[in-house]
Order: structure tokens, then C-alpha cells, then sequence
């Protein structure tokens, strides 16, 4: 079998272009003839030999491509472990060293006991490697030994180097580390009520919004975009239309669209999934993208349009889609930091103006909690009214 011509069969199914081709067949057939030469089959391309034979590869290859040309050649040794009885990569050791297992217990209550998500996740054992190196080093000491103090003096020391004095996820990652650490008995006290707050300025009026024609302008504006109009396009809709968050848009899997029932179901914080109505526009404009647009064997709904085509790994995509709106239409951003989140507040006072009740208005922005809503109607006190309890009477009391 021509495994180098297969290969490019292969890259070239996922949608590469004929220069990009051209340099995966190169590399490929530069693996195979060092493999010739060296007498040897694809059988015996251990993790040794294959960093042997690819480090003259790569270092014949230009300043430039060096770490791509790496890449492909890695891709070729996959094909071969696949297609070609080429061992598998050796999988190093797990580290049994006392912080490492503390690691990943952590990580699992995270995942698990939390329900957090992967990207809160990956920023809570950032902070978990961070505080451990400021109070013990690289080791693990006595974890009962840690005070107040230790925790006040390190999140003093984190804000003097970054100068976000507000910033609030540092200390809400520091509660998930104590609050683990009491719950799994490696501390006697609860160390999490020693995190101090951030001070957050209270807010005192209505979130900022864009007016809907505003809104609509930069809706439109990147449907021209070359290649990524339509998906750009979609994934607007569904914050602007159904006030969804930017990482709920870039969950959605194509499976996840009830195209009979028109619903669509939304993958939201702590894990929770919900069915959202999916109306005719943003039904038209998703399958206008997939028929049109959208390539490449992943399941995810919106995808690069690169090859090999792949799921995004955050939703800062749609800041820069935003960004571009604002720079094409020329419309002042309400606020000094371009985020999406713009659009659910736009919705969420249109729907009040409209005179949509705070519950319904909570009901489509998926708030678990009314206090959350209250914010769009400060001055608002018939709106208030639609979710106030009623006073209790003497009666009821007794």
C-alpha cells in the first residue's frame, strides 16, 4: 500500500488546499525514504526513532515551517499508528507525587461534584498551582498550616501585578480551592470565608444596550463578510434574537437541533441543558449556513472555516465577529470592552420597553435567580412588581 499517497487522499478530503497538500505529501515521503534508509518499517517507529528521524526533517526545512513541518510530520505518524501497525506514542507516566494526586482529585470535584466547565475548570487549577508554589514552592506542605493571611498577602501580591484591583475571579477561584479542600478533609477549617471580596461598584441604572436598529445594523453588516458571512451571521442572531451566552453558541452540536419540533437545546452553566423555541429567522439562517457554508466531519454546529475545519475552543470568536460589526458600521460601542454580552442586555430592555414582565424576561435570559433580573428595572417599579411576593397577612402567619 502507497500509505504517503493515501495520506494526501486524506488531507485532502478535509479540505486543504493544493499548496498545503503538496507539503503533507512532502513530509510524508521525506518520513518514508528515512525509514528506508535507516532499514526499518513502520512497525518499529518507536517515540525514539521517530524523534530521531524527524529532527532531520525539520531541521532541513525552513525558520519559518519548522513547527509546522513538525506538525505534519506528526499527522503522518498518526495515519501510520492507524493505517499502518505503527506503535502507538508511549504514554508517560502519571505522576503519583502527593500534589499531583491532590491535583487531579481537585479537578475531579471540579468536574463532577462543581459541574463546572472545562475552561472554569482549566483557570481553577491555574490558581491551584499558583497559591501552592506562593506558600510552599514546587512540593506540598502542611495544608492546615495555611492562614488568612497567607491568603490575603498572595491575592495583594496578584493584584499589585496585574492592576485589575476589581478583578473577582482570582478569590472566586481561591473559594473553590479551600471549599475542596475542607470538603475532602485536607483542611480542619473552611478557609474559603477567609477569601476576601472583590469591591464591585454597585450598579446604579439600567445595563448599557444599543437601540434595535442598532442592533439590526450590526446583525446585517456581517452577512457580506466573505466566507464566514453566513456563519457570523447565525451565531448573532442567537444572542441578539434569543439572548444566548457566546459559549452557549459555540456548544451547540448539529444534534442538537430539533428541526420538527423547532426547538434548540442550549448547553448552559453548571451543565444545565434547556430547549429554547428556535424561530423561523434563526431556522433560516442556520440552514443557509449548512447548506451553504459550513464544511468538515465535525459535529459541532459553528466551525472554523480552515481546514481541517474543527469546533472552536472558546467563544472569543465572537468578540472579534462584533468588533468587526461595530468597525464596519461605524456604531460607538456602548462600553470601553467590546463583549457580546451587550446583545442580551439590548434584548432584555427592548423586551422591557415592550412590556414584557422581569420573569418572562428572566425566563428567555435562563437566569436561575430573579435577583438577576432586577437589574434591567432599578426604576422600574411596576416591573419590580411582577416578582415581588405578596405581603404576608395576619392570617397567613398564623
Amino acid at each position: 500500500m502507497n500509505h504517503v499517497a493515501h495520506f494526501a487522499e486524506r488531507i485532502e478530503s478535509e479540505g486543504y488546499g493544493k499548496g498545503s497538500i503538496a507539503k503533507y505529501r512532502s513530509n510524508a515521503q521525506a518520513l518514508r525514504e528515512a525509514l528506508v534508509s535507516a532499514k526499518v518499517t513502520p512497525a518499529d517507529l518507536t517515540d525514539e526513532l521517530m524523534d530521531q528521524l524527524a529532527r532531520a526533517i525539520v531541521d532541513a526545512a525552513s525558520a519559518k515551517d519548522k513547527s509546522h513541518c513538525l506538525y505534519r510530520l506528526n499527522r503522518f505518524r498518526d495515519y501510520l499508528i492507524e493505517n499502518a501497525a505503527a506503535p502507538a506514542r508511549a504514554i508517560p507516566p502519571l505522576d503519583m507525587s502527593p500534589r499531583a494526586v491532590l491535583k487531579r482529585e481537585y479537578e475531579a470535584y471540579l468536574r463532577v461534584q462543581r459541574g463546572l466547565s472545562e475552561d472554569t475548570i482549566y483557570h481553577c487549577l491555574r490558581f491551584y498551582d499558583r497559591f501552592l508554589n506562593a506558600k510552599f514552592g514546587t512540593g506540598l506542605g502542611d495544608l492546615n498550616s495555611v492562614k488568612p493571611d497567607d491568603i490575603t498577602g498572595f491575592i495583594l501580591r496578584m493584584r499589585e501585578a496585574q492592576y485589575a484591583p476589581r478583578d473577582k475571579t482570582g478569590p472566586s477561584h481561591l473559594r473553590n480551592l479551600f471549599q475542596f479542600l475542607f470538603w475532602s478533609g485536607k483542611t480542619e477549617r473552611n478557609l474559603s470565608n477567609a477569601v476576601p471580596k472583590s469591591r464591585q461598584p454597585k450598579p446604579t441604572g439600567i445595563p448599557r444596550y444599543l437601540e434595535p436598529g442598532q442592533v439590526n445594523r450590526l446583525i446585517e453588516v456581517v452577512r457580506g463578510q466573505k466566507k464566514t458571512g453566513r456563519r457570523n451571521y447565525a451565531m448573532l442572531m442567537l444572542v441578539a434574537r434569543l439572548g444566548l451566552r457566546p459559549p452557549e453558541v459555540t456548544a451547540i452540536e448539529l444534534d442538537d437541533i430539533d428541526w420538527r419540533g423547532g426547538k434548540i437545546l442550549i448547553r448552559g452553566k453548571w451543565q444545565l441543558h434547556d430547549q429554547m423555541p428556535m424561530s423561523a429567522e434563526i431556522g433560516e439562517a442556520i440552514v443557509d449556513y449548512i447548506k451553504n457554508e459550513r464544511r468538515g466531519p465535525d459535529r459541532a454546529l459553528f466551525v472554523s472555516v480552515k481546514p481541517p475545519f474543527k469546533r472552536f475552543k472558546d467563544a472569543q470568536i465572537l468578540r472579534w465577529i462584533l468588533r468587526d460589526a461595530y468597525d464596519a458600521t461605524g456604531i460607538s460601542p456602548p462600553q470601553a470592552y467590546i463583549g457580546t454580552h451587550i446583545l442580551r442586555h439590548s434584548l432584555a430592555t427592548d423586551m422591557l420597553r415592550k412590556g414584557a414582565s422581569l420573569a418572562e424576561i428572566g425566563d428567555v435570559l435562563r437566569h436561575r435567580s430573579a435577583k438577576n433580573t432586577t437589574i434591567y428595572a432599578q426604576h422600574d417599579v411596576d416591573a419590580l412588581r411582577s416578582i415581588s411576593r405578596p405581603w404576608p397577612t395576619a392570617e397567613e402567619v398564623k
